[in-house]
């Protein structure tokens, strides 16, 4: 269910925790944990919407939070360099009280409540680069100026309505989540450009103690559920900056996680390649997974230009997000 890089060029696996009550509850109230233990019990069911469970069905569910916190202690008690969670199901759309889009708990979440209350760590970011937008993720951050949320998805996907440009928070977390929304076929061309122009700044200033990054590859170019044309060297290559970026602010603690991707030809190279990040050094980068439709992939046109429609979205991002950030 989890594994994690230690020494350059190897992968160590660790056991995952079962989630707890007490660790839960720092994101899901306790009738929702009771309605899975139910439905776990029975025959399973819907834990909310499009989330469905089978009898048993919440313990795999609290394997995934527990492996994803299991993920976030060894890396921040430097156990291990940096950490890459495969755990399902996944969690980034799960909000308090509903599962939603296949997620039971919010994984990350339920990490990140733990490294701030048991590892007193103050500002954490978390980085979506899935091709749907992380509602649950959101939600409680949208008070709270500990979390920073940055949140790549293609516009208006799923969920409806969710991850507008201009949704930027209130109060105390104001400007903390970040959305931007993305056209179909964005491309390589287009995420390299987001990430120069705003992932990159804003997260130099914010100076997170750790970064969580959600990293399912459902953005790539054969996924069935999306049209986001991102090819296995940029998963690569986005993954570089976050190494890059976590090196620089926060010692290197960076914890990656698994959450959607559905094309099965294609996917697993996708992972593959971020995993390889993950194992290298600057010294030592390792390229073994190819890309299997490699022509393909390099002569697409997004793989080479920004697109208007993504330009105008970046340039939409850029003066919402000055307000909060030097862009």
């Amino acid at each position: 269910l989890i594994a994690l890089s230690g020494n350059a060029d190897l992968m160590e696996r660790v056991k995952p925790s079962v989630a707890s009550d007490d660790t839960l509850l720092a994101r899901h109230p306790r009738g929702y944990l009771d309605q899975g233990a139910e439905l776990s019990g029975d025959k399973g069911g819907d834990t909310g919407e499009g989330a469905s469970i089978g009898r048993g069905g919440d313990r795999v569910a609290r394997l995934a939070a527990g492996g994803t916190m299991v993920a976030v202690d060894a890396v921040v008690a430097r156990d291990l360099r940096r950490v890459c969670a495969l755990v399902r199901p996944p969690g980034h759309h799960a909000v308090a009280d509903l599962g939603m889009g296949f997620c039971v708990y919010n994984n990350a979440l339920v990490a990140v409540r733990h490294a701030q209350n048991h590892h007193s760590l103050g500002r954490i970011l978390i980085l979506g680069s899935g091709v749907h937008h992380g509602n649950g993720t959101q939600d409680p951050c949208w008070q709270d100026g500990s979390v920073l949320c940055v949140l790549l998805h293609q516009d208006n996907l799923f969920p409806i309505v969710w991850g507008v440009v201009d949704a930027v928070g209130e109060g105390a977390g104001e400007g903390y989540p970040v959305n931007i929304p993305l056209p179909g076929g964005t491309g390589n061309a287009g995420y390299a450009a987001v990430f120069e122009r705003v992932v990159t700044p804003i997260v130099r200033v914010f100076d997170p103690n750790l970064i969580v990054v959600l990293a399912g590859p459902d953005a790539s170019d054969l996924d069935l559920l999306a049209r986001m044309a991102v090819t296995v060297e940029r998963y690569r290559a986005m993954t570089g900056v976050m190494v890059a970026l976590a090196e620089g602010c926060c010692e290197g603690r960076l914890m990656v996680s698994e959450e959607g991707g559905h094309a099965a030809p294609y996917a697993p190279y996708c992972s593959a390649a971020v995993a390889e990040v993950l194992v290298s050094d600057a010294s030592n980068q390792l390229k073994s997974v190819g890309d299997p439709y490699r022509a393909r992939a390099e002569n697409l046109p997004s793989s080479r230009f920004v697109g208007l429609d993504c330009q105008q979205a970046l340039d939409d991002a850029i003066a919402v997000q000055r307000g909060y950030w030097p862009l």
